[in-house]
């Protein structure tokens, strides 16, 4: 229950963030393995969070993965959805929610 209530405040309290909260990051990563890049951007805007990213690996595989959190204040819940797809043409769809 606690751990219900605490996942919820912290979903809510991200959605109710201002739109200045947009932002954006890209980093470069190098190993014995090669490169690998990633790029990932997101903003929150009226009780919505979205957040899109796309890693590329040393061998130019890249994932991306799309996801928007949405809450209700007033029903005390948040959604998640979060959709991947890889440059091999595979993609998944993960969705989820938590009330209080």
């Amino acid at each position: 229950m606690t751990k219900t209530a605490l996942l919820l405040s912290a979903l809510m309290s991200l959605a109710f963030v201002s739109e200045a909260a947009a932002w954006s990051r890209n980093r470069t990563v190098t190993s014995p393995y090669g490169t690998s890049h990633l790029s990932a951007s997101g903003s929150c805007a009226s009780g919505v969070c979205t957040r899109s990213a796309v890693r590329t690996g040393p061998q130019g595989n890249s994932l991306s993965a799309n996801t928007t959190v949405t809450c209700d204040a007033s029903r005390q819940n948040c959604s998640r959805t979060k959709v991947y797809s890889g440059s091999n043409g595979g993609s998944a769809t993960v969705t989820g929610s938590v009330s209080r």
